[in-house]
């Protein structure tokens, strides 16, 4: 009797190329998240001490060339994510693409900005290379986790801020009538500025009030900032309970449309249907 054969058919070089860089379940997929970690954080130390004129002058060729070898590594990652994608669009104009590209064209865009009166530009444009950071989020699993909640609770945040901005400017315009401009409150907006720095517990001490009924209104303000301070991250930790028990922990990544978050026993693609 012959054996049957199990034709299993092997992965094209973009699709093992895409399972590297997305994928994290893979041994490959972790050595490749570890390296660009590494990466991402001696980029930053580097931008720190770029920043510090004296390390800078003493290491400046040091640093010149640390950067443009970091820079060159990052742009030749941001092309393979490019390429391993049926749609380059969701990739380049997601959050994440958008994060990658700031951090990557900062060093090529010093080479056409040259010269004394670009000097401030180029600052500016090197500030840019801190957007690496971000990228550090990509590879943190809670992180996942903590995206979804903070998208479900959005709404809610929503009305609570708006609910904050009414309260201020009620309590600013009381502390306006009451003070008024010769204890500090020159006007509503300046008093409602004072009532965010109380409601929020922060006390500058450049304004304060100094009447007695003020003063009693300010200590209600304190102790009722100590409540609402409570109620976003009350309502972010519940998402987040949400988001744990739903069982999106994996790290699987659409070749097609780019998407994530899916179910750790999903085959097809939430968005687009796509197999995974």
């Amino acid at each position: 009797m012959k054996k049957q054969q199990t034709n299993i058919k092997p992965l094209d070089w973009k699709s093992k190329l895409h399972e590297i860089i997305y994928e994290a379940d893979t041994k490959e997929g972790k050595l490749f998240d570890i390296i660009l970690i590494i990466t991402i954080v001696i980029s930053i130390i580097l931008v720190m001490l770029e920043s510090v004129s004296s390390i800078d002058q003493k290491y400046h060729n040091f640093l010149n060339i640390s950067e443009w070898i970091i820079t060159i590594l990052f742009t030749l990652e941001y092309i393979a994510r490019i390429v391993c994608i049926k749609k380059p669009s969701s990739y380049i104009f997601s959050f994440y693409g958008i994060i990658d590209l700031l951090a990557t064209i900062p060093k090529y865009l010093s080479l056409i900005f040259i010269g004394t009166h670009a000097l401030i530009a180029l600052r500016a444009l090197r500030l840019l290379r801190v957007f690496r950071i971000l990228k550090l989020a990509r590879y943190m699993g809670a992180s996942i986790n903590l995206i979804t909640a903070l998208k479900a609770s959005r709404i809610k945040i929503m009305v609570f801020l708006f609910a904050i901005l009414v309260l201020t400017i009620i309590l600013g315009t009381v502390m306006y009538l009451i003070e008024g401009p010769e204890n500090g409150f020159t006007s509503i907006p300046y008093s409602m500025y004072w009532s965010i720095v109380t409601l929020t517990t922060v006390g500058y001490g450049d304004i304060s009030p100094n009447t007695p009924f003020g003063q009693f209104i300010a200590s209600i303000v304190m102790i009722l900032g100590y409540g609402i301070i409570a109620v976003p991250t009350g309502i972010v930790t519940s998402e987040m309970t949400k988001a744990n028990s739903s069982n999106q922990s994996n790290t699987q990544h659409c070749p097609n449309c780019a998407a994530d978050v899916h179910l750790n026993d999903a085959t097809f693609c939430h968005k687009c249907g796509k197999k995974l």
